[in-house]
């Protein structure tokens, strides 16, 4: 791996994605800093939840590292993503982070977002320039919207679907609504039959049927089985997909060597994502995904103590 890389702060990976493919990240946030406190979140509890619009990450910042990312990739990423760390609409400075990396790169830029300020006005425009944008929505009841998301006291569910369909009749770039599934929480029938009601006057360009498959912020966000979610997609019509494993070759230097590096840490002593974080100077998002495949293949197992995942190896000290 290329020394000057250690430098970074916020541009990560590529990293594996099951909706992008082959992402190279971009965190506007600090870490855990959102609008919601999802259940499901693979990264934990937020510990910092606001609707304050912040220029945490300047758009300088953004250029230098995405200047000494770019030349060194052995392989072009499907897509820049901004996401990571918390809700990437929370930085002030977005929609110049997004005019600057058009100006840079013609690889399609994407952005991760729950959707919860797309109500405000500069955070529509801000996005305009995004190739795409793929904010959630997992539930309109207002109760239900509360358990599975936590979201800001300032919150609505009737605010947030509004901005939502506000926001697609101005965009003009492909808008993917993911919707995450809870068993018990969100997958009723008449749940889901208030959603489709609201998704179709939203009208997304894709809809993608989500669960938790990693260790989930709380232990009782359980996940649905991939059965269950198919019977789903049929009711959600024809642009309805469900979300499959990244199976795609990666192939970059950049990811060499990080399965053992984890593997020896948690041979250790048990870790936080946190903890596998500082240690090995990686992003939280880059751990989530080495972590996930490590699970597949069976060298990896987690427990969770005191509402914090940690991450053991399935091998003999």
């Amino acid at each position: 791996m290329d020394k000057s890389l250690d430098e970074r702060k916020y541009i990560f990976g590529p990293v594996p994605s099951r909706r992008l493919g082959r992402s190279l990240g971009v965190d506007l946030v600090p870490y855990k800093t959102c609008t919601f406190d999802c259940i499901y979140c693979d990264l934990g509890r937020t510990t910092q939840k606001t609707i304050l619009r912040q220029p945490f990450v300047s758009p300088e910042e953004i250029r230098r590292e995405l200047e000494l990312t770019l030349p060194i990739l052995e392989k072009k990423p499907d897509y820049i993503t901004l996401s990571g760390s918390g809700e990437p609409t929370l930085n002030e400075n977005m929609g110049e982070i997004i005019h600057l990396i058009k100006r840079i790169t013609f690889i399609p830029l994407a952005v991760l977002t729950n959707g919860s300020l797309l109500f405000i006005e500069k955070i529509r425009k801000d996005l305009m320039e995004a190739d795409v944008v793929l904010p959630t929505l997992d539930a309109v009841n207002p109760l239900t919207f509360e358990c599975v998301n936590r979201p800001h006291l300032s919150l609505k569910i009737d605010e947030i679907v509004s901005g939502l369909i506000q926001f697609h009749n101005q965009y003009r770039g492909q808008v993917w609504l993911e919707i995450v599934f809870c068993r018990g929480f969100n997958d009723e029938m008449f749940e889901m039959t208030e959603l489709k009601e609201v998704i179709e006057k939203i009208q997304p360009d894709k809809v993608q049927l989500n669960t938790p498959v990693r260790p989930p912020a709380e232990n009782f966000a359980y996940p649905l089985t991939l059965k269950r979610l198919e019977e789903i997609r049929t009711l959600f019509g024809n642009n309805a997909e469900v979300v499959s494993e990244f199976a795609a070759p990666m192939g970059d230097s950049i990811e060499s060597d990080k399965d053992a590096e984890i593997i020896n840490l948690v041979k250790r002593r048990p870790c936080t994502v946190e903890d596998i974080s500082k240690a090995l100077g990686l992003h939280s998002d880059e751990v989530v995904k080495y972590l996930g495949k490590l699970m597949r293949e069976g060298r990896v197992h987690y427990r969770m103590h005191e509402h914090h995942c940690y991450y053991e190896s399935t091998l003999i000290h």
